[in-house]
C-alpha cells in the first residue's frame, strides 16, 4: 500500500497549545465542520450544536483545552492567527452570554454545560481522539460529522480516513531504508533529499521563506518563555522555571530583541555545566508557553514541542558558526524524520504513549543535528536509532490531565537525549551497528500497541493517579 506523502510543513504546524492532538486537532475539525457547513449552504440556518467528545478528547480534554479549541474553532478563529492573550476573555464572554457566534458573524444559542458532551466511557473505533460535532435547524434537520485527531495536529474526517493524496514527488519516501537508499544512490545530503521533494508542493523562495518562519516562531517563543514569571493555568500551580534560570545565567538585562538575546547567550561562559543547563533552559520555555495557551511550532507535536528549538538553539548557540542555511537544513531533516515515524508508527500519545511524541521529537532533533554538524546520512540514521531506543516504552501519565507534569521537564530530558545520541553517532561507524532505525520504529509501534490503555493520554495511569492533585505544594 502506497503511504501517504508528508511535507516538512505537515510535520511543523504553526498553532496555539497545549496540544497539538486535543487543542489543535479539534480546532481544525471545528473550522473543518464550519466550512462544511458553508459548503452546504446551511451554516445561517443552524440554531443549536452539540459537541460529543470521545476518548481521550474526553478523559483529557479539559486539562488540554479541547473545549475551548471547538469553541474557537466554531467561531472562526484561526490558531495560526489569534491573538492568544485574548483566549480567556473570549470564552468566558461565551459562556457568560450562552452565546456563540458560528464564523464570527452568525449566533446561536449555547450552553457549555449542556452543549458539549464529555463521554468519558465511550471510544471511537478508528482512534481515541474522537468527536462528533452534530448541527441542527428547525425541528427535523440534522448536520453530523465525525473527526479523529491523530496526533501532530493532523485531523481526518470519518469516510475518509484512507483517502490519501497520491503525489509524484522525485524521491518516494516511505522508510528510513528509503531514506538512506536514496541518499546512497543520489549521492546527496538527506536535506538536499527532502528540499527536491518539497519543491513539489512549494518554490524554493516559498520553502525558504515558510522554513525561516518556522524558525522564527521558534526562536520567539523560546525567547517569550524565558522572559515570562508566574504559575501556570490549570490548577496544578506549577510555576514557571525558565524565566528564573535565564535571569541567573545571563543576569538581569535591559530590555532586547529575541537575536540579541541569542548574542548574550552566546557570549556566556561555556562549561558543560552552562551549556547543558541552557539545553534545558529552552525546552522548559517553549513548553511553559505551550501549557499557557502560548503559540508554538508542534514538532512533531505541541507536548513535544520544545525538543527541536532547544537542539537547535544550543546547535545556533554553542557550535560553530551557523549560517542561514544550516538552520533551513536542520528543520529540513528533522521534519523528514518525523514524517518517517508517522508513517511507520505514530505521532500520538494517546495511540503510543509519550514514547510517540518525546521519543519522536528526540529522534528527529538527533538526526538533524548529527547532518548539520558534519556527520553522513548513516550517521543520521544511527543517531535518530540511538535518541528513540532509550525512549521506548515511555508512558503518557499527565497529571490532571494537564500539558505539564511530566510533560514539561520531558522535553529537557529529550533535547539532552538528542544531543547526546549526535555526539556518539558522529564518533561512531554505522556499518557496526546492530540495530536500524526501521527496526526501533517497530519496536515502537509493537511497544504502543502492547501498551495499556491507561498508559495512553487519558490520566488514567501512572504518575496522573499516583500524585493526587492536592498535595502538590503552592
Amino acid at each position: 500500500m502506497t503511504q501517504e506523502r508528508i511535507s516538512v510543513f505537515d510535520i511543523f504546524k504553526i498553532g496555539v497549545g497545549p496540544s497539538s492532538s486535543h487543542t489543535m486537532g479539534p480546532w481544525r475539525a471545528a473550522q473543518y465542520f464550519i466550512r462544511d457547513l458553508k459548503q452546504k449552504n446551511i451554516l445561517e440556518q443552524v440554531n443549536r450544536l452539540e459537541i460529543q467528545l470521545y476518548g481521550s478528547l474526553a478523559k483529557t480534554g479539559r486539562g488540554h483545552g479541547t473545549d475551548i479549541a471547538v469553541m474557537l474553532g466554531l467561531s472562526g478563529e484561526d490558531p495560526v492567527t489569534i491573538d492568544t492573550r485574548m483566549i480567556p476573555s473570549k470564552i468566558q464572554q461565551i459562556q457568560d452570554e450562552k452565546r456563540l457566534f458560528l464564523d464570527a458573524h452568525f449566533p446561536i444559542y449555547f450552553n457549555y454545560g449542556t452543549d458539549i458532551d464529555f463521554k468519558f466511557q465511550e471510544s471511537l473505533p478508528y482512534h481515541p481522539n474522537g468527536m462528533t460535532l452534530k448541527a441542527y435547524w428547525n425541528t427535523d434537520y440534522t448536520v453530523e460529522e465525525t473527526y479523529y485527531s491523530i496526533g501532530g495536529g493532523f485531523v481526518v474526517k470519518e469516510g475518509e480516513m484512507n483517502m490519501s493524496e497520491t503525489v509524484s514527488i522525485p524521491y518516494p519516501i516511505d522508510t528510513a531504508q528509503d531514506l538512506l537508499d536514496c541518499c546512497h544512490t543520489h549521492q546527496k545530503a538527506i536535506w538536499e533529499v527532502v528540499w527536491e521533494n518539497e519543491k513539489y508542493w512549494r518554490g524554493e523562495s516559498k520553502i525558504r521563506e515558510d522554513l525561516w518562519r518556522i524558525w522564527l516562531e521558534m526562536k520567539a517563543c523560546a525567547f517569550r518563555g524565558c522572559h515570562t514569571e508566574g504559575t501556570l493555568p490549570g490548577g496544578l500551580r506549577v510555576s514557571r522555571r525558565a524565566y528564573d534560570l535565564n535571569t541567573k545565567l545571563l543576569g538581569r538585562s535591559p530590555d532586547y530583541t529575541p537575536d540579541q538575546w541569542l548574542d548574550h547567550i552566546r557570549n556566556c561562559k561555556k562549561t558543560f555545566q552552562e551549556v547543558s543547563k541552557w539545553i534545558s533552559c529552552f525546552a522548559l520555555a517553549v513548553n511553559e508557553e505551550n501549557a499557557s495557551f502560548g503559540r508554538v511550532v508542534t514538532a512533531p507535536t505541541n507536548g513535544a514541542a520544545g525538543v527541536i528549538p532547544a537542539v537547535l538553539l544550543y546547535y545556533v548557540c554553542f557550535c560553530e558558526e551557523v549560517k542561514e542555511d544550516d538552520i533551513l537544513k536542520f528543520l529540513l531533516v528533522a521534519g523528514e524524520f518525523g514524517s518517517i515515524f508517522k508513517k511507520g508508527a505514530t505521532i500520538s500519545a494517546a495511540m503510543g504513549g509519550c514514547q510517540a511524541e518525546i521519543g519522536v521529537s528526540s529522534a528527529m532533533a538527533a538526526g538533524a543535528l548529527t547532518e548539520c554538524l558534519g556527520g553522513n546520512p548513516d550517521q543520521a540514521m544511527m543517531a535518530a536509532e540511538i535518541a528513540m531506543e532509550h525512549h521506548l516504552g515511555l508512558t503518557c501519565d499527565p497529571i490532571g490531565g494537564l500539558v505539564q507534569i511530566p510533560c514539561i521537564e520531558r522535553n529537557s530530558m529529550g533535547a539532552i537525549k538528542a544531543i547526546t545520541a549526535a555526539n556518539i553517532a558522529l564518533e561512531s561507524d554505522p556499518a557496526k551497528a546492530r540495530v536500524s532505525l526501521d527496526a526501533v520504529i517497530k519496536t515502537m509501534w509493537d511497544t504502543a500497541l502492547d501498551m495499556n490503555a491507561k498508559y495512553k493520554e487519558t490520566s488514567e495511569g501512572g504518575l496522573a493517579v499516583n500524585i493526587p492533585i492536592n498535595v502538590i505544594e503552592c
